[in-house]
């Protein structure tokens, strides 16, 4: 201490001491405690260490832009599934009337909690490991299922956007590979290939042409070499998107978070202008209103909310973590999670725009093929020509015309109708039938798109729009797994980066075997779903009951500058853990009630066949999720008996001049303590000022005399733990 400094001078004084301890601390320099006697970390002090500590939050990359920030959670947040997943459940739960429990779970779940992930991951400025470590250490174990999680998402999600690469360039022919049954030479005779004449042109070309997909799960088949190639040249685009951190990803996503918007308004005014689109939209919009009272309408709706933001991952936190304390994270929430919404609803209206086209071509085939029978049998007296209605004109026969007669010759016919083999040529039905994932993307879009003019520049807009929504995902996946993982382990970003990508490549090669899309199946049902889940709730539990929050309130108060509604404080505290919670149970009910199966492609029947997964998958699946879960209670454990360091507890805040309190003279005597423990909220260098540290079992003071040494410290002492910004 500087021997003119007024505490030395007070201990040669015979004066009264008045002063309170504010005022003598206010004239001291500023003390780093990690280099002085209340170190009772035990541990030495590393001159070298200290230093790049101190410069680690302010030197952590930031956005270019408030824009760059915005485009990239919308990117992470927009990706397939709002394209060939909402329109396929707004279809199957009631149409327009699907609407009004998304929306309602989306305001009481979605945008709290994610609001939340970019409040924590704004304010402690670091990824889903260091934060949860920092807010709750025996729940550490979030951010690593979180990383185990993004692992298992990014490793099916890049063989996609693989598949994606593959019809982009066979986009550019015409005809379209894909809209013609390709001939087969026997001998002399040209036959069409049978597969492909008893189902569809589309879907021969994505089983046997793309995929060459096996009979099970069972039969591996060996690598599909041009799905290989694909595979890698995804993980190269990922990589180099990744390679740099955000200063690199955030530029790729100008491009591919806005150019999805461009190929969706395209496609929608393209869509709009086809026949039978209205029918489609029409179809897609009435209300059911009967579904809305069913509870399995409501777990999808939620599950799809859940996803759709991307909650859990850490890729939310990750790219929250880089950006200014002052942002105004409540407004990127709102406006992120409505853009999502209305991203799903535009989407639909393309999707079913296309699929009333599409169903307007299949039923004028149905009629056609089914008139041709009618003549077949009228001309073998099967059926008197006194049934044909007069007005009907087999060489211009509408679809109403056909219904007419149908129904004539089914009434007539009655006990004999069904050996005639007519099909009634419903539009509704065509409508009804429902398509998602990669049946709707590689089947049912392809096939629509082959009867648009141009079909080959329409195309590669659409493949080249899913590689932009499967990038845009990717890159927030693969934030979810290096940023926290560079944070907290303090690993080159690049080399980091680079082995990561090979190393999934590597173990994706389960995915582009001939089986590979049953594995895709696999993986998509259950790798994520259930730990997800489970990790959303804690992160819940964590910020709303154990840091409190009342305190976390009064932390956002301070760095956005106004208070948040006190909706967010009952929907953080009750409603959404409860309705998270309920999500989870019926979850789990879900798994027990349908046996985990998935649908195979048989070669000889060429039709989908539903198959349960044999003793081998079943424990492949299990373990799926039981390893991703696995940090969540293995973290808990260690932390709760001192087994590992928590990560929280060191001492090593490095208080730098200028950033004690600037105005102590209002100081009243009930803060001094606090003054002295740096509990100032505007002052500390802390992201959270207020932080309980994790003292174990029993502890209930940042500060308490023990009445044995610790076995940790060495000391009789805990003392208040410091922020990991800090560290």
């Amino acid at each position: 201490m500087p021997k003119n400094s007024k505490v030395t001078q007070r201990e040669h004084s015979s004066e009264h001491v008045t002063e309170s301890v504010a005022d003598l601390l206010a004239h001291e320099e500023p003390v780093d405690y990690k280099r002085s006697v209340l170190n009772v970390t035990g541990e030495a002090w590393d001159k070298q260490r200290d230093g790049e500590e101190e410069l680690d939050t302010e030197n952590r990359p930031a956005w270019n832009s408030k824009l760059q920030y915005i485009l990239a959670q919308i990117g992470y947040s927009v990706g397939l599934g709002n394209v060939w997943r909402f329109p396929y459940l707004c279809q199957k739960n009631g149409g327009g009337a699907y609407l009004v429990p998304y929306l309602v779970l989306l305001i009481i779940i979605g945008l709290p909690l994610f609001f939340l992930e970019l409040a924590v991951g704004q304010r402690i400025r670091r990824g889903s490991i260091g934060v949860w470590n920092y807010i709750c250490p025996r729940l550490g174990g979030i951010g690593y299922a979180s990383c185990l999680v993004c692992f298992f998402v990014g490793l099916y999600y890049n063989v996609i956007i693989g598949w994606s690469i593959f019809y982009f360039f066979k986009s550019f022919q015409y005809p379209l590979p894909w809209s013609e049954c390709p001939i087969v030479r026997n001998g002399s005779v040209a036959v069409v290939e049978a597969e492909c004449e008893r189902s569809s042109a589309t879907t021969y070309f994505w089983y046997r042409e793309a995929l060459d997909i096996s009979n099970s799960i069972s039969e591996s088949g060996g690598l599909n070499w041009k799905m290989t190639l694909c595979l890698l040249v995804a993980w190269s685009l990922v990589g180099l998107a990744m390679i740099k951190g955000i200063q690199s990803s955030g530029k790729v996503m100008y491009f591919s978070s806005l150019f999805p918007y461009v190929v969706l308004v395209c496609f929608l005014v393209r869509g709009l202008l086809l026949r039978g689109a209205v029918d489609g939209i029409m179809h897609m919009f009435t209300p059911k209103l009967d579904k809305m009272l069913d509870p399995q309408v409501w777990r999808e709706a939620a599950t799809q909310v859940f996803f759709a933001l991307g909650l859990g991952f850490g890729g939310v936190i990750a790219f929250s973590s880089y950006n200014k304390q002052d942002n105004n994270c409540h407004f990127d929430a709102t406006l992120v999670s409505f853009i999502n919404f209305f991203t799903s609803v535009l989407a639909t209206l393309v999707v079913f725009a296309v699929l009333g086209f599409k169903a307007n071509i299949m039923n004028e085939k149905c009629v056609v093929e089914n008139a041709e029978k009618i003549l077949g049998y009228l001309n073998s007296n099967v059926l008197s020509h006194d049934l044909i209605p007069p007005h009907v004109n087999f060489s211009h026969l509408t679809a109403k015309d056909y219904n007419e007669m149908y129904r004539v010759i089914m009434t007539v016919k009655e006990g004999h109708f069904k050996e005639l083999g007519l099909d009634a040529c419903l539009l509704e039905d065509e409508l009804d039938k429902s398509v998602q994932g990669t049946g709707l993307a590689f089947i049912a879009f392809t096939e629509a798109m082959t009867h648009f003019p141009a079909s080959p520049f329409w195309s590669v807009m659409f493949f080249l729009m899913l590689i932009n929504l499967g990038l845009g995902s990717m890159i927030g996946t693969m934030s979810g797994i290096t940023t926290p993982i560079i944070d907290t382990f303090k690993v080159r970003k690049e080399v980091f980066t680079v082995g990561c990508c090979i190393f999934a490549f590597l173990v994706g090669l389960i995915f582009v075997q001939r089986s590979g899309n049953y594995f895709v199946t696999m993986f998509d049902d259950y790798s994520a779903t259930l730990p997800l889940t489970v990790v959303v709730i804690l992160e819940n539990i964590a910020v709303a009951w154990i840091y409190g929050t009342k305190k976390f309130m009064q932390e956002l108060t301070e760095m956005l500058g106004f208070r948040p509604y006190q909706f967010y404080y009952y929907t953080w505290k009750y409603v959404s853990p409860i309705c998270m919670a309920v999500l989870m149970t019926a979850s789990i009910i879900q798994l027990g009630v349908s046996p985990p199966g998935y649908s195979a492609w048989i070669r000889e029947e060429a039709a989908e066949k539903f198959l349960f997964y044999p003793t081998w998958a079943m424990a492949i699946l299990i373990s799926l999720i039981i390893l991703a879960s696995l940090p969540l209670p293995l973290v808990f454990i260690l932390r709760q008996f001192h087994l590992v360091s928590d990560g929280s507890n060191t001492l090593s805040v490095t208080y730098k001049k200028g950033r004690m309190m600037k105005d102590i003279s209002n100081l009243e005597d009930n803060d001094e303590t606090r003054f002295i423990l740096s509990k100032v909220p505007s002052e500390t260098p802390s992201p959270m000022p207020t932080h309980r540290s994790y003292l174990g079992p029993g502890s209930n003071s940042p500060m308490e005399m023990s009445s044995a040494p610790n076995g940790r410290y060495g000391s009789g002492y805990l003392m208040a733990g410091t922020p990991e910004s800090e560290l």
